[in-house]
Parts: C-alpha cells; sequence; structure tokens
C-alpha cells in the first residue's frame, strides 16, 4: 500500500526537472508539477479569504493555518517521491526557527504595549490633545507628525489607533476631516516605522536576517520623511483652520507608567547590545527585558495591594481596581496576528520549497533588474500584506548591495499606505471609523501618496547612492 502510493506521488510529480534530484538540500523544481500548483492554489485561496477578512468576519489567521499545513504535506509527500525524505524535514525546522525568533520578539514588544495602554499612557496623551484646543489644521499636523515618531519605537498598528482616537474625538462629526486626518496618520506611521527595526514586521525581518545593521536603517529617515511630508502638505490644503469645541476630558497615567516606558527604552537597547555586540537573536534580548518588566510587575501587584487594602478599593470611575498582572497584558497579545505570521511564514516556506520563489526571483531581480523589482514590491505590498512580500524576499535572498536591501525595506514599509487595506494601520482604522474612513475615501488621495512614494524612492537613490556599490 505504501509503495502504491509513493507511486501515485511519483507520478503526480513527474514533471519534475531532474536538475537538483540527490543533490543534498538543493530545492527542486516543481512549479509545473500537480502538487505544486495545487499547493499554489490553496495558498492564493487562503490569502483571498485573509483579504476578504472584514466582509467575512473571518479571522485571518484560520485560512493561513490550514493552508500552511496542507502545503507542508504536499512537500513532505512531493520530496519522499524523489527519495529525499529528510529535505521537508530540515526546510520546516528553518521556517519554525525563523518564526520563533519573530514570534518571542513581538510577544515581548506587545507585552510592554499592553502594559502601556493599561497603564493610561497612550490614553493620557490623547486627552492632552484633545484638551489642548488646537485648529482643525494644528491636530492634522501634529496626529501625523507624533505617528511618525511614535512608530518607530511602537508600531504601526497601535500607533494609528492611537492618533485616530485622536482624530476621531477632535473632529467629531467632520467627517472630511477625519478622512484627511485618517490617510495623513496611516501615511505618517507606515514611513515611520520604515526607518526603524522596531517599525514594522519587515524592518525587524530584514534587522533578524543580518542584512542590514541597526543604525543603517536610519539611512532612509530623509526618504521616509519625504514619503509623508508630499502628501501631508497636499491634504492639509483641504483642511480648514477652525477650532473644534474643547473636550472636557483628563487623563492621568497610573502608578509606574513611566517606569514602564524606561524599561521599554532599556529592553529595546538590550535587544540591539545582543544583536550588534553578541550576535544573539535580538529576540533572546527582547525575552530578557520581559523579565525587567516581570521584576517589576512584582514590585508593582504589591505596591498596589498594599494602596487598595484600605476601604475604598475602587478606583476614580467606580469600578474596582485591579492591580497589575504580567500574565494578563501577555495574554491580550494580538495571537490572531502572532498566528497569521506563523502560517503565512510557512505558506511561503513551502511554495519556496515548490520552486516557485526561485523562479519570481530570477524574473524579477536578474530579468527586471534590482531596483524595478524593490519598486514593485511596494506597490505589491498595497494590496498583498507587506509581511508575505518581505518574507518571500528574503527567502529568495537576491545578492543585493545595502542600497537596495534599504530600498526594499523603504518600499515594503510605505508601499501599503497606497491603499487602506495595504497596511495593518489602515485596515484598523477603517474598523475604529467606520463609515468614515473607508476604501474609496482613501482611494481619492492615492495619487498624492503615490507622489510620495515615488519622491521618496528618487530622494533615496540620490542621498544614498554610494550603498549601491556591490
Amino acid at each position: 500500500m505504501k509503495s502504491a502510493l509513493f507511486a501515485i506521488i511519483a507520478c503526480f510529480a513527474s514533471t519534475v526537472p531532474a536538475l537538483a534530484a540527490g543533490t543534498g538540500g538543493e530545492i527542486v523544481d516543481m512549479t509545473a508539477t500537480g502538487m505544486g500548483i495545487v499547493a499554489l492554489v490553496l495558498f492564493v485561496a487562503a490569502y483571498s479569504l485573509v483579504i476578504l477578512e472584514e466582509k467575512l468576519h473571518l479571522r485571518k489567521s484560520k485560512p493561513v493555518l490550514v493552508a500552511a499545513g496542507i502545503i507542508w504535506v504536499l512537500v513532505a509527500l512531493a520530496y519522499q517521491a524523489l527519495g529525499r525524505p529528510e529535505h521537508a524535514h530540515g526546510a520546516i525546522m528553518h521556517n519554525l526557527t525563523e518564526y520563533a525568533e519573530l514570534f518571542l520578539f513581538l510577544l515581548a514588544a506587545m507585552t510592554y504595549i499592553n502594559a502601556l495602554e493599561e497603564r493610561n499612557v497612550f490614553q493620557a496623551l490623547r486627552s492632552w490633545l484633545v484638551n489642548k484646543g488646537f485648529t482643525l489644521r494644528t491636530v492634522f499636523w501634529l496626529t501625523g507628525l507624533l505617528a511618525f515618531f511614535i512608530s518607530p519605537v511602537a508600531d504601526n498598528l497601535t500607533t494609528a489607533l492611537l492618533m485616530g482616537a485622536v482624530a476621531l474625538a477632535v473632529g467629531g462629526s467632520n467627517t472630511s476631516f477625519v478622512v484627511v486626518a485618517c490617510i495623513n496618520i496611516v501615511v505618517a506611521a507606515n514611513a515611520g516605522g520604515a526607518f526603524s527595526p522596531f517599525g514594522d514586521i519587515t524592518t525587524l525581518m530584514v534587522w533578524q536576517k543580518g542584512k542590514l545593521q541597526f543604525f543603517e536603517f536610519f539611512a532612509i529617515f530623509v526618504p521616509s520623511v519625504v514619503n509623508w511630508l508630499i502628501p501631508a502638505f497636499i491634504m492639509s490644503l483641504a483642511v480648514p483652520k477652525e477650532k473644534p469645541e474643547v473636550a472636557d476630558e483628563a487623563v492621568h497615567m497610573k502608578l509606574g507608567a513611566k517606569r514602564i516606558m524606561a524599561l521599554f527604552l532599556a529592553t529595546i537597547a538590550t535587544a540591539v547590545s545582543f544583536h550588534n555586540f553578541l550576535h544573539l537573536p535580538p529576540a533572546v534580548g527582547m525575552m530578557l527585558g520581559m523579565g525587567y518588566l516581570s521584576f517589576f510587575a512584582y514590585w508593582l501587584k504589591k505596591k498596589e495591594d498594599r494602596l487598595l487594602s484600605g476601604d475604598n478599593p475602587l478606583d476614580v470611575t467606580g469600578h474596582k481596581h485591579e492591580t497589575f498582572d504580567l500574565f494578563r497584558k501577555i495574554a491580550k497579545a494580538e495571537w490572531d496576528t502572532l498566528l497569521f505570521f506563523y502560517g503565512v511564514i510557512l505558506c511561503v516556506g513551502g511554495l519556496g520549497q515548490f520552486g516557485y520563489l526561485a523562479m519570481v526571483s530570477k524574473f524579477m531581480y536578474l530579468d527586471l533588474g534590482p531596483t524595478t523589482a524593490n519598486v514593485l514590491v511596494g506597490i505589491l505590498s498595497a494590496v498583498i500584506d507587506n509581511i508575505p512580500v518581505m518574507f518571500a524576499v528574503l527567502t529568495m535572498d537576491p545578492q543585493m548591495s545595502h542600497g537596495q536591501w534599504l530600498l526594499v525595506t523603504l518600499t515594503a514599509g510605505v508601499g501599503g499606505s497606497l491603499l487602506s487595506i495595504g497596511s495593518a494601520a489602515g485596515v484598523a482604522l477603517m474598523g475604529s471609523a467606520r463609515g468614515i474612513y473607508t476604501f474609496g475615501a482613501h482611494l481619492k488621495w492615492t495619487w498624492a501618496i503615490a507622489l510620495g512614494y515615488a519622491a521618496s524612492i528618487v530622494v533615496h537613490l540620490f542621498l544614498n547612492a554610494r550603498l549601491f556599490t556591490p
């Protein structure tokens, strides 16, 4: 029965060229085989469901988890039929290692962000902005500026939600202001995240892969500024200078908030030091940083227990005050996002084992050239999430100069701003400003965003020309 099964598989894979069979870990070209085609169709179907997440209300992690498992079943069967049963195991272990590093890094970062949110850090900032009585145009520029500089430390999703809440609170019923403010925030958050390893998943992957060192990312700071400023200036002309009503809202940070911010900065410094000086994965440094937070959480919980042990254990809102619990912050991590990354990494890795990434790499980076290819990566990331696109590029591992790796980092980071569905920041704001900030509303300003996209590329090619030498 087993031999008959392998015979069927061998027939199914009969169009495989024998160019790499039996040569160690080299990948066999199976792009034209039945199994390879089924794997590709399965990935396209799963990702179509991801794109339709808002319509179907189906969590994005679910289709890619199923697709990843089935694709690797096909990979294992195909290579067993070729007499290389160990190949699939070695390949999937490589992908799992890459995912484990990303998972631990993000888990620590998300825990810190959740801790800061629970300590009212973001709410206090929002309250301060809302109560200042700025004009709508000033709020437009302030929310964009803060989004640009907060996203490199936090992430573009959290930053967009925070600044979007400010725009909604200030704008109120002025829908035209809310729309351009949300678009400005999305562009600024994505542009700000592009020049920092902590600002976006794609930059994090490039850094962890060792393609660029931590401080080398800052070479695209000016292009990132240009990417935001050009569409921001154009859209600001549509924002009136009128003053909205000042909201009577005051939010104060809770005990320990500033110390958690300091610990987060210390954690970032630890992760950078682990990578630059000890040549260890940044994820290990981030987990050490979570250790900092865990000890501080122990002290904070004891302190709050003492403060709330009196006769009035209620907070200012009249609700029972819960003491700080680190594991509640871990539980509130974006698990759907973390599992989505697992599915995407394994799906793309599986397609790579069938030879699709090698085929695409040859077409894009040899036939079209790296500059054209990297510009197209950014445009593609506006339709398909930039995470699978960047992971595919890293898996293809084309031979490129530092300047080209910076270019693809820039384009993958800011290309998602072209459409509202092109980045996590855009999708999140469509949810929080439902019915106001929509796909169509964003599309009306795509031409201005595209001008910024093109200008940022030109500025990078000019300013960092020396980095394009192999």
